[in-house]
């Protein structure tokens, strides 16, 4: 259990770090009250994390090689293609997550009252992360840890890695967003797939 707490805590706060749901946190956070941002985006990214640790867990059931050898594949292809995508940015690259994440809350605000209730503030915060996470590459990435690791672990560690990461694009996001390079997020992220994916090849033909 520790040991896919700790990839699950891991892959999340290292992944989610300027991802779209971070900056869309960052915006919300902004505009309202941050305590209820936080509780809508963290709900949303918790209920998306149970979700994928139970598909995971479906996958589980597939003959054992299928699973490990999928995961390996998943994770590399990930890795080289987001080492790809950096390699490919210029240093000062604009952040396109940030832009994608402010047209987002911008159409979503249009909807809001001049004055909305904590509720809506809730529900707004909680749909644009649960519809911004879905497919997204940490949700797919936790559905292959899910389904070669223990669920439990992985849903511990998961859902406070987004919880740390929900409180950092609340709180500090104002001071840090114009800080993140997207090319070195993308880069960070491709070598923690590429690293994954090595040690999922490594477990797979130890228990091949």
């Amino acid at each position: 259990m520790i040991k896919a707490f700790t990839a699950g805590f891991l892959l999340i706060t290292l992944s989610e770090l300027g991802d779209k749901t971070f900056f869309i946190a960052v915006i919300l956070a902004m505009r309202h009250s941050q305590r209820l941002v936080f509780a809508g985006v963290w709900a949303a990214l918790a209920l998306m994390t149970v979700l994928s640790v139970i598909v995971g867990q479906a996958i589980s059931l597939l003959p054992q090689i299928y699973v490990n050898y999928g995961e390996v594949a998943l994770f590399f292809t990930f890795g080289v293609k987001l080492l790809y995508n950096a390699s490919r940015m210029p240093a000062d690259a604009s952040n396109a997550e940030v832009q994608e994440a402010t047209a987002v809350v911008e159409e979503a605000e249009e909807e809001l009252p001049k004055q909305p209730t904590p509720l809506a503030i809730c529900l707004e915060a909680f749909f644009l992360t649960f519809m911004a996470e879905w497919g997204d590459r940490t949700q797919i990435a936790t559905i292959a840890l899910a389904a070669s690791n223990d669920p439990l672990g992985i849903i511990i560690g998961a859902i406070l890695g987004h919880g740390l990461c929900a409180v950092i694009a609340v709180i500090g996001g104002r001071m840090i967003a114009g800080q993140i390079s997207e090319r070195m997020v993308t880069a960070i992220g491709g070598s923690l797939f590429i690293i994954f994916g090595a040690i999922a090849l490594l477990e797979a033909q130890s228990t091949g």
